[in-house]
């Protein structure tokens, strides 16, 4: 993994390395929170200071006969240097792929 990489694409490859999944999408929804803690001011127009929100939609073999919340942490777990380096907000959805 690339240190230069953008937190989307470091999500991106954890994400991958830790299911295979069938299906991945990490959408970028930090644009949608300009108003939150996150977002700075600079020449008075809100900007964020980084990639703070996303959206993780995963399907993978893994979560077969998990529960909701266990896969939840399951995306936690592989996530948490990215949650502690920055990321303030992750929806998941992640499903087997017979659902």
């Amino acid at each position: 993994m690339s240190e230069k990489a953008g937190m989307a694409q470091r999500i991106r490859e954890k994400l991958n390395a830790a299911f295979a999944p069938l299906s991945l999408k990490v959408i970028d929804d930090s644009r949608k929170h300009l108003g939150h803690t996150h977002a700075t001011r600079d020449s008075g127009k809100a900007v964020l200071s980084g990639e703070t929100h996303f959206t993780v939609k995963v399907v993978s073999k893994a979560f077969k006969d998990k529960s909701r919340v266990d896969r939840h942490r399951m995306v936690n777990a592989a996530l948490s240097a990215e949650i502690g380096a920055g990321v303030h907000a992750l929806s998941i959805e992640a499903k087997a792929p017979d659902e």
